[in-house]
């Protein structure tokens, strides 16, 4: 976990141990359910844990959030951020039950008590929470309009409550059909490796 204790060096020895193992066993179960690519597999720890945790390297999570990872596919980035704060309650959601047969038994293994996946389409999703997370799965607009009506209207001043999108590539084009009023954070600003250039976080705040 080099590269994730370079940028979070204040993690507890619990939330390293969960992470390790987490960069353990990912790979075992991607050789049964296709999840990522193996050259992605070899960069696990900064193409996805590490991508995964950006969203904690700009924002502070507040105690027990509810947060929807919509599209979760193998976890991320819920299972990183599940590990980061463990008093916030995730949901991981992903419409192919193969996936979430494989979040639910990484959640188990990690014994983490704060992620509840569910296979759904999101579309079809009866939950209310105060934060909706994605990467790169499907435009922001549609996402938008697939998930709105699950975001609790926070009133709050300068809360982070709405969407936090992973993103990468040329954004303007969506953004643009979007519509919507956005805060847009360069990750290579925070992040010296070449992996992050060209990557973002988009906020939308409701």
């Amino acid at each position: 976990m080099k590269e994730v204790l370079r940028y979070f060096p204040d993690i507890t020895e619990l939330q390293k141990k969960q992470l390790e193992q987490l960069l353990e066993i990912f790979p075992k179960y991607n050789q049964k359910v296709n999840l990522i690519s193996r050259n992605d597999v070899q960069n696990l720890e900064v193409r996805h844990i590490l991508h995964s945790l950006s969203i904690a390297k700009i924002f502070n999570l507040p105690d027990k959030i509810s947060v929807l990872d919509v599209g979760t596919g193998g976890g991320f980035p819920g299972i990183p951020l599940a590990i980061l704060y463990p008093s916030a309650k995730f949901y991981l959601v992903d419409s192919i039950q193969k996936k979430i047969n494989v979040v639910s038994s990484i959640v188990k293994d990690l014994e983490l008590k704060n992620v509840h996946p569910i296979r759904s389409r999101a579309e079809e999703l009866d939950i209310k929470v105060d934060l909706i997370i994605s990467r790169a799965v499907a435009p922001m607009k549609k996402i938008w309009s697939w998930t709105n009506s699950c975001l609790i209207k926070n009133k709050e001043k300068n809360h982070i409550f709405g969407y936090l999108f992973l993103k990468g590539g040329d954004l303007d084009e969506e953004l643009k059909e979007l519509g919507k009023k956005y805060t847009s954070y360069l990750l290579n600003n925070y992040f010296d490796n070449n992996f992050f250039q060209g990557k973002a976080l988009i906020s939308i705040k409701i």
